[in-house]
């Protein structure tokens, strides 16, 4: 970190206690960068700063800021300017509140910087700090001037370093409007269901293994041009599709979940899908690696529309057998009754 060049030198304000610290970044870029060419000859191509008026190429040195008025006019700005603002934090980070780090929307979230305590003097103040952060569970909200503009910071521990984060205004984020589906929509119990299996299936992942795999792949292709050999070519996408029936996608991303982490099958008990109504439609062709499931499936449902049949017909066997007999009972009592009136008569 004493490596590290500071970006800004100033002062928390945490009530009457001064800070002096020094502001750092507390993120890198590792994007791969690329500079524009002339595609005929592989010439560089540059941006030159013209004075309008002269009509020449001036230097860093010679260029300032300049405020452009409505009329078209320029109000030049100097860095003497700006850093006699009439602001208290112009110099300091000052703390006005400690709230909850739940009450900080992320999508307020900024740049993040360490905050360095700098020289001796300011260890024993720095420390004091990072401690009633620790012990208060909270965040310090603070209000800082930074590249020409006030901004609004949040202070928090990391590790034994004060970090804080730049805040956007609460004005400058958007409202979700309009981002929604604008559609009624019902999700089944079913359907949420299987979705926490797919959540419990995926479970949770150590940040520190994932990396950037498109940068890996630009590296490649940049270190196989270099040595004069064919770039590596692109796996083909993977065959993609409408969903049409939710159901089964989400049955079919919790088997691949659990098969990818090595997990048996879990038992066909676990999901049960909805019925479907009768269709006109072809049923969705099942990708090629799914065909074994699908005739597994298939034969689990004829087996048991097979044994619904089978004891739907034994049924019907066993009530018409007990109709005949109830028949046959009801026949006897009536030619009995039939004789035993004509021999009272006669």
């Amino acid at each position: 970190m004493l490596n590290v060049r500071s970006i800004w030198n100033g002062a928390i304000s945490f009530g009457l206690v001064s800070i002096p610290i020094k502001l750092v970044n507390a993120t890198e870029s590792h994007t791969i960068s690329f500079r524009q060419i002339h595609t005929e000859d592989g010439g560089r191509i540059r941006y030159r700063k013209f004075c309008e008026l002269e009509d020449r190429e001036v230097s860093g040195a010679e260029i300032g800021k300049g405020y452009e008025d409505a009329d078209g006019s320029i109000i030049p700005i100097t860095d003497e300017d700006l850093a006699h603002l009439p602001l208290p934090t112009a110099k300091t980070i000052e703390i006005v509140a400690f709230v909850p780090g739940d009450r900080i929307d992320p999508l307020q979230m900024d740049a993040a910087y360490y905050l360095a305590a700098s020289g001796a003097p300011a260890a024993k103040p720095y420390t004091l700090l990072r401690e009633a952060l620790k012990r208060s569970n909270k965040v310090a909200i603070a209000k800082f001037a930074l590249r020409g503009r006030e901004r609004l910071g949040m202070l928090r521990v990391v590790g034994d370093a004060i970090a804080m984060h730049g805040l956007l205004w609460p004005d400058e984020v958007r409202a979700p409007e309009g981002v929604a589906p604008d559609t009624g929509v019902t999700v089944r119990d079913k359907e949420l269901d299987l979705a926490d299996a797919l959540m419990d299936t995926l479970g949770e992942v150590e940040l520190e293994d994932l990396h950037d795999e498109y940068r890996e792949a630009v590296e490649e292709v940049i270190a196989a041009k270099a040595a004069g050999e064919a770039p590596p070519e692109a796996p083909e996408p993977a065959a993609g599709g409408k969903v049409l029936d939710l159901m089964a996608a989400l049955e079919s991303s919790v088997r691949a979940a659990r098969e990818s982490r090595g997990e048996a099958p879990a038992e066909e008990a676990d999901v049960h899908a909805l019925p479907q109504r009768a269709s006109s439609r072809s049923a969705p062709k099942e990708p090629a690696g799914k065909k074994s499931t699908a005739k597994k499936t298939a034969a689990r449902k004829t087996t048991a529309a097979a044994k619904k049949t089978a004891s739907k017909s034994a049924q019907g066997t066993k009530k018409t057998a007990a109709s005949k007999s109830t028949a046959k009972s009801t026949a006897k009592k009536t030619t009995a009754k039939k004789t035993a009136s004509r021999k009272r008569s006669a």
